[in-house]
């Protein structure tokens, strides 16, 4: 099932306090980027990120989700309302998520 961009658009939204968010559409669903890392995406209409550790300390007792068949599994990010949550939480990620890998 494709994720609906009305769900993308109101994700984006609630990070538009946040410099660096893009997306990126890759088959049907969202990949989100946050100063040019990859944090998580939008699989099912569900937020979800990379389970870094300061993610896991933010919420402990996230679901733990699979975004397609094939891939590791993600936190599924179930306080979407609240702004300054999703913003400490992308920025506490930062430091923890790997460098984009460089093009030839």
């Amino acid at each position: 099932m494709a994720s609906d961009r009305g769900y993308l658009d109101f994700i984006l939204d609630q990070l538009s306090g946040l410099e660096g968010i893009a997306y990126r559409t890759m088959m049907g669903e969202f990949i989100l980027y946050y100063r040019g890392r990859i944090v998580g995406g939008i699989y099912d209409d569900r937020f979800l990120v990379k389970p870094t550790k300061s993610a896991l300390a933010m919420m402990p007792d996230a679901d733990r989700e699979i975004p397609y068949e094939g891939a590791k599994e993600m936190l599924l990010v179930d306080n979407v309302d609240d702004r300054g949550f999703l913003a400490e939480l992308l920025t506490s990620m930062f430091d923890e998520l790997p460098e984009p890998k460089k093009k030839r």
